[in-house]
């Protein structure tokens, strides 16, 4: 069976806290060392990802601002398009309203100057026939047969027009 030796117990027992003593006057410190470095760089690279997670958010943003910024200018350019094609359109529909009102009043006052003219001239015939008819008829003094007879052939002298 086993037996168990009291004395290679105190020598195991020795041994290990020498053994343990040794470690930790040589190699507890460069592991605690590496250690601590190893924490620095993890809690520095966490650092430094928190930092460009927080960077790419306040960026995502700027770019939604912005983003919005250049749909408001185009809608406001769009807008602005839009109200000046329809004052331009309103000039050009006044413009020609107002060509054509004038255009018809100077029609107007042509047609108006015409039939004056025309009337004038009218007034001056007639005044000729009734002058020539009276003349005429002064010329001679008839009876009422003649004076038809007259009067008739004076109308068949009359120009068609």
């Amino acid at each position: 069976m086993l037996n168990v030796d009291p004395g290679l117990i105190i020598w195991t027992i020795i041994t290990f806290f020498i053994l343990l003593l040794l470690l930790r006057l040589t190699a507890w410190k460069p592991i605690m060392k590496a250690l601590a470095a190893r924490e620095e760089n993890i809690r520095t690279s966490l650092a430094k990802a928190e930092k460009a997670r927080d960077d790419a958010e306040r960026i995502l943003l700027e770019n939604k601002k912005n983003l919005e910024q250049a749909e408001e200018q185009v809608q406001k350019t769009l807008k602005d398009g839009r109200a000046l094609a329809e004052k331009m359109r309103q000039e050009v529909t006044n413009k020609a309203n107002d060509e054509a009102r004038r255009m018809i009043a100077q029609a107007k006052d042509q047609i108006e100057r015409e039939k004056q003219e025309a009337l004038k001239e009218l007034r001056a015939e007639v005044a000729h026939l009734a002058v020539s008819a009276a003349s005429r008829i002064i010329e001679e003094q008839l009876d009422e047969k003649k004076h038809k007879k007259i009067v008739d052939k004076f109308i068949d002298d009359l120009p068609d027009n």
